[in-house]
């Protein structure tokens, strides 16, 4: 076979049925990542769906524990053609977020797979089991072509990512050798839109934190108190204002680009953002002047307050709280010192009188940027690769506006890092009636089945 003809197979795979066929059963397994008694859905994905389809692909299999939360496995995978052949490392993750049965439309089921509209509709279609059945797909319709593949392949499939990938470094470190590589090639996330073929190298980080200003215990008559006690709410709002100007401007010197390099400049200002049905209506005015669109959402950083608590929402009284707390996210690019972003935040308030709040973090602060430079010979030949499979260039994002758990092959297995996203920004991931578009589906098995023919003869 040709490449041209193992393009027509790996579409032909999409277009007949084959994948959703494939995919059905996995979706119909409940592997939900924050369920406390989810461990026999995610065993049951890795060995009774992974595990055969690997072992069929002549890859070794290997189980791994999670040192950090034992419900969350995970599965090392290995073909070894030469060891003198370059080696790739392929990534994915077999959670899901929660179900929420009862809120899709026409009465589809999150654990059923159902074909409609040109889409196919399920939990996990996109985030995160679509995409890396596609992957798989294409390797195996690569290797099934040709016979061999031409370089080496390794496999680190999760089952953690929607709680945050916890004790997925941990296993990076303790299996360090078996995930040795030259390069990470993965899908996650979605492309710029759902026409837009997509390349991103990295990911966005991101610093959650607290603010609270805490006064005194309980609260106090507002009839007998007011204008005698300092109210908690207003003094957090107050020290949230100096965070931003009125129109979302970062105000912190310390958590912004002091400049933006001319290559990442230049690819954000080339992505036109698709606007789609239901998605909310932006604001060009809004966050830092100037930028608009993927060049603001990718190439600079936003604060934004995720929830704000003050007394007693569900049922005011007339008394003054005791306190208000702030739940807070920053979302930074390389180009911020992550060590200095809550020092700078401290003297940012204290500079402005507002001693009272108190700073504290969230989570293991590891959503850390990362960015692999587009000055890459594994990002010319994917590139190069996909627009001969397409035809046209794809988008190319230095870094996803999102976060994913890219310091773990960046930073932990030092990899240059490139992802080739399957979904769409209207994909409605994490929430009812998530889909994947066949169409996308058809062009991303495409494009990686001649991705894989052509690292073969690279």
């Amino acid at each position: 076979m040709t490449r041209a003809t193992t393009l027509t197979a790996a579409r032909a795979f999409v277009i007949s049925g084959g994948f959703a066929a494939e995919l059905a059963p996995r979706i119909a397994i409940r592997s939900e990542s924050p369920r406390a008694d989810a461990l026999a859905d995610h065993l049951l994905y890795l060995n009774g769906e992974m595990r055969p389809l690997l072992e069929g692909m002549g890859f070794t299999v290997t189980l791994i524990d999670n040192p950090v939360l034992p419900r969350l496995p995970a599965i090392i995978a290995q073909r070894i053609e030469d060891p003198a052949l370059k080696t790739v490392l392929l990534y994915g993750h077999g959670d899901v977020l929660w179900g929420m049965e009862g809120d899709w439309k026409d009465g589809r089921s999150p654990w059923v797979l159902d074909q409609a509209e040109g889409r196919l509709y399920g939990r996990g279609t996109v985030d995160n089991k679509g995409q890396h059945a596609l992957n798989l797909a294409a390797l195996r319709i690569v290797l099934r072509a040709r016979g061999r593949l031409g370089f080496n392949v390794k496999l680190l499939l999760e089952m953690g990512e929607e709680c945050g990938s916890p004790g997925l470094n941990e296993m990076a470190v303790a299996h360090q050798e078996a995930l040795a590589a030259d390069c990470l090639i993965a899908s996650d996330g979605p492309r710029a839109g759902s026409k837009t073929p997509t390349v991103f190298l990295g990911a966005r980080g991101a610093a959650t934190f607290t603010l609270t200003c805490a006064l005194r215990e309980g609260g106090h008559h507002s009839g007998n108190w007011g204008g005698l006690l300092v109210n908690p709410g207003l003094r957090l709002a107050q020290a949230l204002s100096v965070i931003t100007d009125p129109m979302g401007k970062i105000l912190i010197p310390d958590w912004v680009p002091q400049e933006v390099a001319a290559d990442v400049r230049s690819a954000l200002q080339a992505i036109e953002m698709e606007v789609n049905p239901g998605d909310p209506l932006t604001d060009p005015a809004w966050g830092e002047p100037g930028l608009t669109g993927a060049a603001q959402t990718c190439g600079w950083c936003n604060f934004e307050v995720l929830a704000y608590l003050c007394g007693r929402p569900e049922a005011p009284v007339n008394a003054i709280p005791g306190s208000a707390m702030a739940t807070c996210q920053l979302r930074y690019t390389v180009d911020i010192d992550s060590a200095r972003i809550l020092p700078a935040l401290r003297e940012h308030l204290d500079a402005h009188g507002f001693q009272d709040v108190v700073i504290e973090p969230q989570g293991d602060g590891f959503d850390k940027a990362t960015r692999t430079s587009s000055d890459n010979d594994w990002v010319r030949l994917v590139l190069a690769s996909i627009e001969k499979t397409l035809g046209r260039p794809p988008a190319l994002q230095p870094n996803f506006g999102g976060s994913l758990p890219n310091p773990v092959f960046a930073d932990t297995l030092g990899l240059p890092t490139i992802w080739i996203p399957h979904s769409h920004p209207a994909c409605s991931q994490h929430a009812p009636n998530e889909h994947m578009l066949l169409s996308a589906a058809e062009e991303g098995i495409a494009m990686m089945a001649g991705l894989f023919w052509d690292l073969g003869g690279a």
